[in-house]
């Protein structure tokens, strides 16, 4: 008597056991740092870090001063404030005075381009900026003191379009801020590692993005990303589109997580979902294979086999270590694999999520999921509001 042939749910199980198993095993194994960018043998070239602010976020003077602390020899700080009454701006004038030998500046303008409020501060700011090479970076990472010359050092190549780099999260006190560093640590730079290391680089992230001010007037300037929610993916792809490679850097900076609650993390991490759909439809629908635990007990569940259930176990311990391991040498491990599964789970719910809805919240603000399209009052200017950029008092 012929055997019976696996039914369809038999080998649906296996097939979606493997390959959640496969792709913990290759974000495990993934882990090490980028290859290191080339050494800059001839006189560094002169650097501004564009900082926008808006409010005085946790940490933020701290973090700002490591940026005072830079082992380059020539950079430029420019901040950048929409209100005249922003918190942001006693935090700059503490650092003026702490760090008097810092070439620093300071613009105020109200003026909005746009729908994306960080995109139109950048519009304020970039006047400001006196030197060729140019590092844009989010307001909540923290930094070491040879960031900026490790971060640059790929642009001495003409071919290098973008540099970006990874972050891991830095959780403030609190059990909803560990979750949300988890999803940084454990899914999201994973995920980026096994991509990079397949030879993908549709990236760009906006904790650090290093560019020449040649490249970015080549693209339109920064003027061209400010109906994109996504601005620096779209900043890459730009640079990309003039035959220009994104490099990913060895430096892995730090990314302060305040969530202090469930309904703050859902927001940001179903927005980041809503984001990732809307660049790469077909790559998002292939994404649930690495939602691991979830997806092998669903795969066992469909083929309770002895065979099935040791490679689920394989794919649970890759998974695991992913708790266990550093995201970057010098980082510590995230730790915290007793949340693994409650981690997955949420990951698979915001995905389930970000399947609908076409805007997302924003500090306050409802922008579009990167339609290119601007909400009819979010294109307006004040003429009659000029900017002041100023040197603060030291």
């Amino acid at each position: 008597m012929a055997p019976a042939l696996p039914s369809f749910a038999a080998i649906a199980g296996t097939a979606l056991t493997l390959l959640a198993a496969l792709y913990a095993l290759a974000a495990l194994l993934c882990r090490g740092r980028p290859a290191r960018g080339p050494e800059n043998t001839r006189a560094p070239t002169p650097v501004t870090v564009l900082k926008p602010l808006c409010g005085a976020e946790p940490r933020l003077e701290d973090n700002l001063a490591g940026l005072c602390t830079q082992t380059h020899p020539c950079y430029q700080l420019v901040f950048g404030v929409r209100a005249p009454d922003d918190p942001a701006i006693a935090v700059v004038a503490r650092l003026a005075h702490r760090f008097p030998n810092v070439d620093m500046r300071l613009v105020v303008d109200p003026r909005v381009h746009g729908s994306n409020r960080k995109v139109s501060n950048l519009i304020n700011m970039i006047g400001a900026a006196r030197h060729p090479w140019l590092v844009l970076a989010d307001s909540d990472i923290a930094v070491e003191p040879d960031y900026l010359a490790r971060v640059t050092a790929p642009l001495a190549l003409p071919d290098v379009g973008i540099v970006t780099c990874l972050y891991h999260g830095r959780p403030a006190d609190g059990f909803w801020s560990r979750i949300g560093a988890l999803f940084i640590d454990t899914w999201f730079a994973p995920s980026v590692r096994v991509a990079s290391s397949g030879g993908g680089s549709a990236f760009a992230f906006g904790a650090t993005i290093a560019v020449r001010a040649s490249t970015l007037r080549a693209i339109g300037g920064v003027e061209v990303l400010k109906n994109r929610l996504a601005d620096d993916y779209r900043l890459g792809e730009l640079t990309r589109g003039l035959g220009l490679r994104t490099v990913l850097s060895d430096v892995c900076v730090a990314t302060d997580v305040t969530e202090d609650s469930l309904r703050a993390l859902w927001a940001r991490e179903r927005r980041w979902m809503q984001t990732i759909r809307s660049l790469n439809p077909l790559g998002y629908a292939c994404t649930f294979i690495t939602f691991t635990l979830p997806m092998l007990a669903l795969g066992v569940s469909l083929a309770p086999t002895a065979w099935n259930a040791a490679l689920a176990l394989a794919g649970g311990a890759a998974r695991l270590g992913l708790h266990w391991r550093q995201p970057a040498p010098g980082v510590p491990a995230p730790g915290h694999a007793r949340h693994a599964l409650l981690r997955d789970c949420l990951l698979l719910a915001a995905w389930l999520s970000g399947f609908t809805g076409t805007t997302a919240r924003w500090r306050g603000h409802r922008l579009p999921i990167d339609t290119g399209r601007a909400p009819a009052d979010a294109t307006t200017e004040s003429p009659s509001r000029r900017q002041r950029s100023w040197t603060p008092r030291r």
